[in-house]
């Protein structure tokens, strides 16, 4: 798997979200660098669960997806004297 990254914007507003984070909920300030490591930290070493929870999801819409659409297309089907194998 290639490695995470982002952009110069997207990890100016995690950063922003860490430090915020931390604030608010830890009463703390940390710096961005500091935020910006952590953040590191997490897309190389809990980045793989994340993604791999995402095409899980994406694969759990697209059956469902694709058993709605297989349901359509048997409600189509028209009555013979020829029975499905």
């Amino acid at each position: 798997m290639e490695k995470i990254k982002f952009s110069r914007e997207e990890t100016k507003a995690i950063v922003g979200e860490i430090q915020d984070y931390f604030r608010e909920e830890l009463d703390q300030s940390i710096g961005a660098i500091p935020a910006e490591m952590l953040m590191q930290f997490f897309a190389e070493r809990m980045g793989s669960y994340f993604y791999n929870r995402g095409l899980y999801d994406a694969q759990a819409l697209v059956k469902k997806q694709v058993d709605n659409l297989t349901d359509e297309i048997f409600s189509l089907e028209r009555p013979t004297n020829h029975l499905r194998s």
